[in-house]
């Protein structure tokens, strides 16, 4: 695909619904007495794995609309071992998860997923889950991964790395435990699991540093409303921030502060930005943003700070590229373990199109210059995070980006490029169809 640049964005868009929140609607579903009405689903690859693998475990999902279905769950000890693998895809949220839900469930049920997926840290939920009772093994410390549910005992566990997807495996077993799990952070990560988990009826405990789940009791959740992903957000924000003349509004975005750090660093950064139409979308904080494009400084951001935006730094990077002075992000070594090794993905890629980025052990360091990147090819490497990336790139480029593995990009936003183009027409040039 050939991104070719733009002499400015403009326009309002919508995005797909929060994919974090969108799979654990459909897996606390799964487990609720009654049915659940979803609305604003954030439809993509990872999220239909995550339909699947709750109807191969024994509930129904019924596909109302392209962004509404409703889960007919079958209750905290309804669901049924799967005789057949499941296959999580790309999703590491729906494999992490999931774990949690099957550690409750009796018999074997085997989870595979792709290339990337599979290289992907899976002990880390293991331990915990074998504490509780449950068997877990994994290949190596990865998937593929089989989960032999039991009876449940209440853990107090203290994470050793800051992941909202372990803290949520431990506290959807929880559940199903005797007594009350209680997860310790090092440092706050996103809450939707136990949000969802209090509108569902669940006796949740939440604090500063920890949440506590008792086991036991019957969830209802009747309806859950998903706020915009911050996440798809962020490359058009980030694209109005940096191409001059730029403004892009994006609407009914998820601001919860746990998730909206993006946000907070441009705004340090210097970004011109506006939140409008302040609501509540489903039980989270949500709004309408808009971002002007404006001269940008560098900015540090710190480990603590890293959670809250975790997703988003191969984005900021591209913004740190067109700012002035240095920017540096430390404590986000996680990155290695993503789709791909995002730290070392990021650097190579901006360097080939003449960004000053290095990596370092748990982050990188970047030389912005206050004009736009050279531009050439970028490998989106299987990633979808990448493929966004290297289309924003192309729009503030001055000569463009040959895209290549575009496509990466539906895991999580398969309307990705369309949306690209209402608030940058003419930017997107597909392949000649073969």
């Amino acid at each position: 695909m050939r991104i070719e640049p733009v002499s400015a964005l403009d326009g309002h868009v919508a995005v797909p619904g929060d994919k974090s929140i969108s799979h654990r609607a459909v897996l606390i579903g799964a487990v609720c007495e009654g049915e659940t009405r979803v609305t604003g689903f954030g439809r993509s690859a990872d999220t239909e794995a995550t339909i699947e693998a709750v109807c191969a475990l024994g509930a129904e999902v019924i596909e109302d609309d392209v962004d509404a279905l409703t889960i007919r769950g079958v209750g905290l000890r309804g669901l049924r071992s799967s005789k057949e693998p499941i296959d999580c895809g790309n999703a590491g949220t729906l494999m992490r998860l999931i774990s949690g839900v099957l550690a409750g469930v009796a018999g074997r049920t085997e989870l595979t997923g792709d290339v990337s997926l599979s290289s992907r840290p899976m002990e880390r939920i293991a331990e915990p889950l074998r504490r509780m009772g449950a068997t877990v093994e994994t290949t190596d410390g990865h998937a593929p991964l089989v989960v032999e549910g039991g009876n449940l005992r209440a853990i107090d566990y203290e994470l050793p790395v800051a992941s909202a997807q372990v803290k949520s495996a431990i506290l959807l077993a929880g559940i199903n435990a005797e007594g009350a799990t209680t997860v310790v952070e090092p440092v706050p990560t996103r809450d939707h699991t136990e949000r969802m988990l209090e509108a569902a009826g669940g006796r949740v405990t939440r604090r500063p540093s920890s949440v506590t789940v008792e086991g036991g009791a019957s969830l209802r959740l009747p309806d859950v409303e998903v706020p915009g992903d911050i996440s798809s957000a962020a490359p058009f924000l980030v694209a109005a921030a940096i191409v001059p003349g730029s403004a892009v509004t994006v609407h009914g975005v998820g601001l919860n502060q746990r998730r909206a750090g993006l946000l907070d660093v441009l705004e340090r950064m210097g970004a011109r930005i506006s939140v409008y139409n302040r609501r509540s979308i489903g039980g989270e904080p949500a709004g309408d943003v808009e971002v002007r494009a404006s001269d940008l400084v560098g900015a540090t951001i710190s480990a603590e700070a890293v959670p809250s935006l975790i997703d988003e730094l191969p984005i900021l990077a591209v913004a740190a590229c067109h700012a002035r002075g240095e920017t540096v992000v430390r404590g986000a070594e996680e990155l290695r373990a993503k789709e791909s090794n995002r730290i070392e993905a990021v650097v190579e890629e901006l360097r080939r199109v003449g960004g000053h980025i290095r990596a370092t052990p748990d982050g990188f360091r970047i030389k912005g210059v206050p004009s736009r990147l050279r531009g050439g090819v970028v490998d989106s490497r299987g990633d979808h995070r990448l493929a966004m990336l290297g289309a924003v790139v192309g729009v503030a480029s001055r000569e463009g980006v040959d895209l290549r593995g575009a496509d990466a990009a539906a895991t999580s936003f398969p309307e990705f490029f369309d949306v690209l183009e209402q608030v940058a027409p003419g930017a997107v040039h597909y392949p000649p169809a073969t």
